[in-house]
């Protein structure tokens, strides 16, 4: 009895491995866990016009206490067609995304790994250089571009390709552009860390086994690559799901994105617990691939120490 209260008390008294795992907890906790309760609170009041301009979820009256829980703010994102088609229509654009960024990305990750270490580096910094200015200036800097006196307009003009300019700009295209060209590096990152660990022995084994280069390719190093690109894939299609600025500045009001919605019922129709039900129901969609992901992870761990 007495070594297993040693035990206990040995587990719950602070000790150095405490002061390791101890900020990654607190950090989740204030800077997710505590917005995502108020916010989960906020999305069960109703809509007033004060300050804050949401009810209370509890009441005294008579000595009691009383709890009031609006589920409308839920209801309504299921009959209304426009949070359904907002949802829908974000979920195909991130997933599309997706994907032209593994088209673009895998390549050059591919390239990146291949190079020496000396012009690889040179490589990396400028795959990241981007990321070093302002996102919304990236992306404004597109409507320069795509807009129908834009350079790219010019330049496919000037060479004959077009006689009149393309209608690129605020269309689900630009769209694309947009999320591929802001998101790239997330999904080149993880498959370059992947591919660099290589063993390049085993595509000469591929070689002396007969098979051709491609194929090798596609047998050998895709299949060892599949952890980065499903980290890629996860780093790219979340915060896709739930982007503004892109849509906001090169989609126009015929994109209609999640964000966006989300944006407009907070700042325009100043319906708090609206928003905030569906900022709850966006997060709830993305927990299954975060899940999917964690799982994955965990079983190439335990493959990895088995």
């Amino acid at each position: 009895m007495n070594a297993i209260a040693r035990r206990l008390l040995k587990a719950v008294t602070p000790g150095p491995r405490w002061f390791v795992i101890a900020p990654p907890y607190v950090w989740m906790l204030i800077f997710f866990a505590i917005p995502f309760l108020i916010l989960l609170q906020i999305s069960f009041a109703k809509p007033l016009i004060a300050s804050p301009p949401y009810s209370d979820l509890f009441s005294t009256a008579g000595g009691e206490i009383n709890l009031t829980l609006n589920l409308n703010n839920y209801t309504a994102l299921f009959h209304d067609s426009k949070y359904a088609g907002a949802y829908l229509s974000s979920l195909k654009i991130a997933g599309i995304s997706t994907l032209l960024c593994l088209l673009v990305g895998y390549p050059i990750a591919y390239a990146v790994s291949r190079l020496s270490p000396a012009v690889r580096n040179v490589a990396l910094m400028l795959v990241i250089l981007p990321s070093w200015t302002s996102f919304l200036i990236r992306i404004y800097a597109w409507v320069g571009l795509l807009k129908d006196n834009g350079f790219i307009n010019k330049a496919l003009m000037s060479i004959g390709l077009i006689d009149e300019p393309l209608k690129i700009l605020y269309t689900p295209i630009a769209v694309y552009i947009g999320i591929v060209y802001a998101y790239l590096p997330f999904m080149v990152l993880p498959l370059y860390a992947n591919l660099i660990k290589h063993d390049q022995r085993l595509l000469e084994a591929a070689y002396d086994l007969g098979a051709k280069p491609l194929k090798a390719f596609f047998q050998v190093t895709v299949p060892l690559s599949f952890a980065g690109i499903v980290a890629g894939c996860m780093l790219v299609f979340i915060p896709a799901v739930g982007e503004f600025v892109i849509p906001e500045l090169l989609g126009g009001p015929s994109t209609k994105m999640i964000g966006k919605v989300l944006w407009e019922e907070y700042f325009t129709a100043n319906d708090w617990p609206r928003a905030s039900a569906i900022a709850i129901v966006m997060l709830m969609l993305l927990v299954i691939p975060i899940t999917i992901f964690h799982r994955y992870q965990s079983r190439q761990l335990e493959a990895r120490l088995s």
